[in-house]
């Protein structure tokens, strides 16, 4: 009975072994590599710099193919750096991840480009945290801004993003360095959101193409990559041709048909001095400030067309037709406060309180209901009307009454002119020329706001001074 157990036994232990060794995955191994030589004599370099963006987020750790996708990505530009043939480069390394929030790290570079710095630059990259493509992409833009020549910007990645705005700072990268950049990008496992974006990446860039990893592990795979990005194929011609004559031969020239006379940089483009967008031998405002907006004639936009740029404009959306000062601000010629167009009271005295017409208003002068009277109280006010006219000892006054429109006509007209006159005579008492002064009353026939409120009447019931030139 026991022999017959411990045989039992044995018989389910080593089916169970069998069946745990029949469905466990063997880990796949990437092709054996041995880098193909490249004959850079029988090509041309086409590129001065060079800049990896690696992915080493979380999602990086996922197994594709029984390896991680970071081992594989890792692999693929180990196996890059190895087929590079030699070329005077300038490099770099940008990572994503290495952390527990949106990271990014110049790993290595900008620098001289060898095969030991950039192998110990990949060796040494750890692995977690998020994906911000997006801002790595940013900082590429920085990270370019003291090279020269031309760059390839080569983004392996699974593109799993967690900041969702690569596309848009691809565009951005493109803009900046135009003809100068393309971009390629390598998508590591097969995840079809990822590569949808790998692809729209790779396009904005124009130049460049996208690939997926698993094209591009064997030797001769890996080299065609390499001469794609890094190469061109040398084309022998007994003499270069310059179709637009501007000393860049047609092969180099990145804009072909400039026109007769026109100053081009190294690659055959039309002079932009300022960096506006608008080639100078077009722009009408050369010397543009960096960054300002400018129209399609190279000259900063002027939103309001007062004639003051919108980069020096202190006053945007100034009506037009108003005239500004150098800051774009309407004209106020007497300071009062009010701007010219706005003020229905212009040559305003200095010190003169006015209203928001502009109109000089004497504030707080009191009279008692349906009376001349001066109540005493106003003669604080009176008297810093005094002042003014002292400090402006050729300045002569229309004193105005005002009355709101409750009674009649007649009524008011005299109420407006016993007031102006009472105004007058105190001035008068006080020291100042009864020949510099005039007492006129209008009664209500010249209100200055709406008499359907009580807030309006208070406003019309006034006594106003009008400069008599």
């Amino acid at each position: 009975m026991v022999k017959a157990f411990l045989k039992s036994l044995f018989v389910l232990v080593s089916g169970m072994l069998m069946i745990g060794c029949a469905v466990k995955k063997p880990q796949t191994i990437l092709p054996e590599f041995k880098p193909v030589l490249i004959q850079a004599g029988k090509n041309e370099q086409k590129v001065d710099n060079f800049l990896t963006i690696l992915d080493a987020s979380g999602t990086m750790n996922e197994t594709y193919n029984g390896q991680t996708k970071f081992q594989i990505a890792s692999e693929v530009l180990k196996r890059m750096n190895q087929t590079i043939p030699d070329l005077k480069l300038t490099t770099g390394l940008r990572t994503i991840g290495q952390g527990f929030s949106d990271t990014t790290k110049l790993q290595y570079g900008m620098t001289n480009y060898t095969k030991e710095g950039l192998e110990g630059a990949i060796n040494s990259v750890n692995k977690g945290g998020a994906t911000p493509l997006g801002l790595a992409i940013n900082e590429t833009g920085k990270d370019l801004e003291n090279t020269q020549g031309n760059t390839a910007v080569i983004i392996v990645s699974d593109g799993k993003e967690t900041d969702g705005t690569s596309v848009k700072s691809a565009q951005s990268l493109k803009d900046k360095y135009r003809d100068r950049l393309c971009l390629y990008t390598v998508l590591v496992g097969d995840d079809l959101g990822g590569k949808a974006l790998m692809d729209k990446i790779a396009k904005t860039g124009e130049c460049g193409f996208s690939v997926n990893a698993d094209e591009i592990y064997s030797s001769g795979d890996i080299a065609g990559f390499v001469e794609k990005v890094f190469l061109r194929k040398a084309v022998a011609v007994a003499k270069p041709l310059d179709s637009d004559g501007d000393g860049v031969y047609d092969d180099s020239d990145r804009c072909p048909n400039t026109p007769a006379g026109v100053k081009v940089d190294a690659n055959g483009c039309p002079l932009d001095t300022d960096g506006d967008g608008v080639y100078d031998y077009m722009d009408k405002c050369p010397g543009t400030p960096t960054g300002v907006a400018v129209d399609s004639s190279g000259c900063p936009l002027d939103s309001d067309g007062d004639g003051v740029y919108d980069y020096l404009d202190k006053c945007p959306n100034t009506p037009r037709g108003v005239q500004v000062d150098a800051k774009g601000c309407p004209v106020d010629s007497d300071e009062d406060g009010v701007y010219d167009y706005m003020d229905k009271c212009p040559d305003t005295p200095k010190s003169a309180v006015v209203d928001q017409r502009g109109c000089w208003v004497l504030k707080g002068v009191l009279f008692d209901t349906a009376k001349s009277d001066i109540k005493p109280q106003s003669y604080q006010n009176l008297d810093a009307l005094v002042d003014v006219l002292k400090e402006n000892p050729f300045l002569r006054l229309e004193i105005q009454g005002h009355t709101d429109n409750r009674g009649s006509a007649i009524f008011n007209k005299a109420l407006s002119d016993g007031r102006a006159k009472a105004v007058m005579d105190y001035i008068v008492k006080m020291g100042i020329d009864p020949n510099r002064l005039t007492a006129v009353g209008y009664g209500f026939t010249m209100p200055a706001a709406t008499n359907d409120s009580v807030e309006g009447r208070a406003q019309n019931r006034r006594v106003e001074l009008k400069p008599i030139k």
